[in-house]
């Protein structure tokens, strides 16, 4: 499903890529049925079976508004997660934040595109103990039912729903929701809510200029992650993935949408095109060359 809003034309929107450092996920785990064989020479993986994956996040200045897309993993939980997930690289939240002109106190409105740890754990940190929001000044912005499945979370993703990430949006009165039929908060994006990966994960479609750039979180992780049956384990309901790729994959060759990736290690963005084998990779890009 998604949210269409009514017709917005901006011609001052800036948009900024915030990379927030990189983390290993086990292979096979990422790819799912598909084997090493094959999923290894777009993504390889270490002796460990894991490969790296970024972090990407999405600033966008419009009006008065200054709208962060999902936060990264963060920093706050001890070393014994962090030596599962091996976090690296040297960007951080709030380096490019700062590397973009603006501190955390200037955000007005934190997207979150679903809860999972990688995707929102930057959003809260400890200061002098005690549970703190990021972003002061922000409005933290989930949907009712996802926010309702993250904090009864089922035992699959449970490990993926951790309630000192999620919790304080709530409890410090920043947390509103995003419905199904409207989206007045965000003229200027569009939404498809997608429940394969987890229940009603938002996709946000950014109308920037006569371009449409989608915020592709855990729908479509890499290029890699292109032909349909290149599905993650981690998904709840790897059959509905596999629909709704294939209609928003189709919809975004038919009109030349800009598929910008969170978690592609390499790509920030490509464009896809039909093919005799379905929809492909058509041509990979920095987001700076269409700014």
């Amino acid at each position: 499903m998604a949210i269409l809003s009514t017709a917005y034309l901006t011609k001052t929107m800036k948009l900024h890529v915030i990379e927030t450092g990189f983390f290993k996920l086990d292979g096979g785990a990422m790819f799912g049925v598909v084997p090493k064989s094959i999923w290894q020479k777009t993504n390889p993986a270490d002796s460990n079976n894991l490969c790296s994956w970024a972090m990407r996040c999405l600033l966008i200045e419009e009006g008065n508004q200054l709208v962060l897309i999902d936060n990264g993993l963060g920093n706050k939980q001890d070393a014994k997660f962090f030596g599962h997930y091996h976090l690296h690289g040297d960007a951080s939240l709030a380096g490019s934040l700062h590397k973009a002109g603006f501190a955390e106190k200037d955000v007005t409105d934190m997207f979150l595109t679903h809860l999972h740890f990688d995707h929102c754990g930057g959003g809260v940190y400890y200061d002098n103990g005690k549970l703190s929001l990021t972003f002061p000044n922000a409005t933290y912005w989930s949907n009712e039912d996802h926010w309702n499945w993250a904090v009864n979370p089922n035992p699959r993703e449970k490990a993926s729903f951790l309630k000192e990430n999620i919790l304080p949006m709530q409890e410090s009165g920043h947390l509103k929701f995003i419905s199904d039929s409207s989206n007045d908060a965000f003229p200027y994006i569009d939404i498809t809510f997608v429940s394969g990966h987890t229940d009603k994960m938002m996709i946000p479609k950014i109308r920037y200029k006569d371009k449409v750039i989608c915020y592709m979180a855990d729908l479509l992780p890499s290029i890699g992650h292109i032909p349909l049956p290149y599905v993650m384990g981690y998904d709840v309901r790897p059959l509905i993935t596999l629909q709704e790729k294939e209609a928003f994959l189709k919809d975004a060759a038919d009109n030349q949408w800009i598929l910008f990736f969170e978690h592609d290690p390499v790509n920030e963005c490509c464009t896809v095109k039909h093919t005799e084998k379905g929809v492909r990779l058509d041509r990979t890009f920095p987001l700076s060359e269409i700014l």
